[in-house]
């Protein structure tokens, strides 16, 4: 089969399927919808010619590769195991874990060293929901042996970037990496999503009401299984559900300023849950 048709199911969506590959990524909100002759033989291949390299790549990896197993798996494989002593952390999210721990370039500044000095792993990938972080759990967090995996998801299904879901699903598909981390020794801290009133490149959601309702059931879920419960949420939340403007450059992502409020709470986490015994 040529590209052309491999890919025409995947691209007559247009440009909003290209736009919600990634939460976070700039390069897709950018991109309009070309403005196709009605007379097109091949809409889909015509809509193809219009993305850059880069979206192409994108949705490539989406046909191929829906959980982006790819993303960490040599990294895996080459990390050694914990040394003795060693508290290992994993880090499982979407855009705003990955962004945390962004190390600086010449030309892409980050936010600076992922918690310098300390053993802890980010295994992040923007614009995941909690379906594709569950595919790829075992890999990117049990096979890494930590004694603590700090979850963060949940803003990627509200923004419906795999398409529509259910709280309940949402609710699911966190239960169940809890699940696995429980039955490998490995310490889940969940931690609440944070708040927004809109979604930028998924727009007129309404997402602040569904992103509390989560948080809600995260936080009984958690004391109901003895989990540690991180509370990102109501340090960060404006008046109307969404996040502080100054902790953000786009109401979905922390700045600088959010995540030095983010980290010691992390930090809080990590350390209530390491007094807890592996159940």
């Amino acid at each position: 089969m040529d590209r052309k048709k491999k890919f025409s199911s995947v691209l007559c969506g247009g440009c909003l399927t290209v736009a919600m590959l990634m939460c976070g990524g700039p390069a897709f909100a950018q991109a309009a919808a070309p403005a196709l002759d009605k007379k097109t033989a091949d809409p889909a291949q015509a809509y193809w010619e219009t993305l850059t390299p880069y979206q192409k790549s994108q949705v490539e990896r989406m046909y191929n590769d829906w959980a982006y197993l790819a993303k960490f798996r040599d990294a895996d494989k080459e990390l050694a195991p914990p040394a003795a002593g060693d508290t290992r952390v994993v880090f499982m999210g979407d855009s705003i874990t990955e962004g945390w721990g962004m190390k600086a370039t010449a030309t892409s500044p980050g936010r600076g060293e992922f918690f310098p000095g300390k053993p802890y792993i980010n295994r992040g990938i923007s614009g995941q929901t909690t379906p594709q972080m569950l595919l790829r759990f075992r890999q990117d967090v049990i096979e890494l042996k930590p004694k603590v995996v700090l979850i963060l998801a949940g803003t990627n299904d509200i923004a419906e970037n795999t398409g529509k879901m259910t709280l309940g699903e949402t609710e699911g598909n966190i239960e169940s990496m809890s699940e696995l981390a429980r039955a490998n020794r490995i310490r889940p801290v969940l931690c609440s999503v944070l708040p927004s009133s809109d979604f930028w490149w998924h727009k007129g959601l309404q997402p602040a009401s569904k992103i509390k309702e989560l948080n809600d059931w995260i936080k009984v879920y958690a004391a109901k299984n003895d989990f540690v419960y991180v509370d990102y949420y109501s340090a960060m939340v404006n008046s109307e559900g969404g996040l502080k403007t100054e902790l953000s450059p786009d109401g979905v992502h922390p700045n600088k300023a959010g995540y030095e409020i983010m980290a010691p709470l992390a930090e809080a986490g990590i350390a209530e849950s390491l007094k807890k015994p592996i159940q």
